[in-house]
């Protein structure tokens, strides 16, 4: 069998490396003919013409081509592109405007005032008189007093 299969391998190859030489020769032969290659030119001028037609014919019906159809989905790419763009500026500027230090300063003062002012409250009550003590036994004025001219001078 193996003389067999070496004998149709054989005649195949040689069949095969002629018919191929044959063929190329032959599509050579005719793509030098001047009239075959006239007709491929004039049969790509009529699908160049037909096309042209469907377009203007689809254009009077009002239906868009297949290349209006991808021009306007160049466009909206471009449009969606941009608009991600923006989504983004726009974010950063989010993101800016709620963690800016200023409102961190502005935070970390009314802190410390409520601090301070918890602590001129405890300095104010020591200073007050006894429940016993008569008003008008000291010369000062009450704390409440002083409270009140001190926050008038702040007000102005």
């Amino acid at each position: 069998m193996s003389d067999a299969s070496n004998l149709a391998k054989r005649v195949r190859d040689r069949l095969g490396d002629t018919t191929e030489d044959r063929l190329g020769k032959a599509l050579s032969d005719l793509l030098e003919n001047p009239l075959v290659t006239g007709a491929i030119g004039r049969a790509f001028d009529a699908r160049e013409k037909a096309s042209q037609a469907q377009e203007v014919a689809m254009g009077a019906l009002n239906i868009p081509s297949s290349t209006d159809i991808e021009r306007l989905t160049r466009r909206l790419r471009t449009v969606s592109q941009r608009l991600e763009g923006i989504e983004d500026a726009v974010a950063r500027l989010e993101r800016s405007f709620a963690s800016s230090p200023l409102d961190q300063r502005l935070a970390a003062i009314e802190q410390r005032l409520e601090v301070v002012g918890r602590a001129l409250e405890r300095l104010a009550d020591a200073e007050r008189p006894a429940a016993g003590a008569s008003p008008g036994a000291s010369k000062e004025k009450p704390a409440s007093a002083k409270r009140s001219k001190a926050d008038a001078k702040a007000k102005r």
